[in-house]
């Protein structure tokens, strides 16, 4: 499979978690260690050959249009999707962005993401999975802090254990690649959540490994009937813990 070049970055929520803060800037637009949390994502996404950069916005837009600009600073083509007058939500938001990304296959990360994560095997586990959205997972690292999803032996995801749950799960580190047609179905304006959408009975989802190691698993979400395959994307450090 060929290296997608877009990526679409989900900077439209409120931050409400990190008020007082996002009252008067996005939360992608806080700086970490000096630098907006938005800027050092898309220097990863440049490091990693994405050349094309849509950003949803809703919350205090101008606050990551004025970092960001045309994107040319970080090496990249930068555009907008907005959504007004309301958040759209993880599959609205793509839904939305669909004729601005204008491809066939990229990448969605989230904007609270600061991650290590390689993403070339991430793509070749896309690849070889047959599948429609594939989803970078780590066992989850705070399973009294985070929600996270119940996987059988066999790799099935079963559904999403609740945080504070004793069973174990898996924890989403914000980075997937998607096909646009995983969305194309969805009407426009705000739909349920990724998760729930994925998890209705058109889709199966599989967590597949090479070798179950404490790191670096893909989530490999497919339509029914799909034939899957076992990959693993390179172990990585995140913290969407913002």
């Amino acid at each position: 499979m060929r290296q997608p070049s877009t990526a679409l970055l989900l900077a439209a929520g409120l931050g409400t978690r990190l008020r007082p803060l996002t009252l008067v800037r996005a939360k992608p637009a806080i700086p970490v260690a000096g630098q907006p949390m938005v800027a050092r994502i898309i220097r990863w996404l440049a490091a990693a050959q994405i050349s094309d950069v849509v950003i949803n916005l809703h919350a205090l837009p101008e606050t990551i249009a004025t970092i960001v600009g045309d994107g040319s600073e970080f090496g990249v083509r930068a555009r907008y999707s907005w959504e007004q007058p309301e958040v759209l939500g993880s599959a609205g938001g793509p839904r939305q962005a669909l004729d601005i990304l204008g491809d066939d296959i990229f990448l969605i990360v989230n904007g609270d993401t600061l991650t290590d994560l390689s993403i070339r095997p991430l793509i070749d586990a896309h690849a070889t999975g047959d599948a429609l959205v594939t989803m970078a997972v780590i066992p989850n690292p705070r399973p009294e802090h985070y929600s996270g999803l119940h996987v059988a032996d066999d790799g099935a995801v079963l559904g999403v254990v609740p945080r504070g749950s004793a069973v174990p799960s898996f924890h989403f580190i914000g980075v997937q690649v998607a096909q646009s047609q995983a969305f194309a179905g969805a009407p426009k304006g705000r739909v349920p959540e990724m998760l729930q959408t994925l998890l209705a009975d058109r889709f199966q989802m599989k967590v597949h490994w090479e070798t179950k190691s404490e790191s670096g698993y893909s989530l490999v979400l497919a339509k029914k009937g799909a034939r899957l395959k076992k990959s693993a994307p390179d172990a990585a450090r995140s913290s969407t813990d913002c």
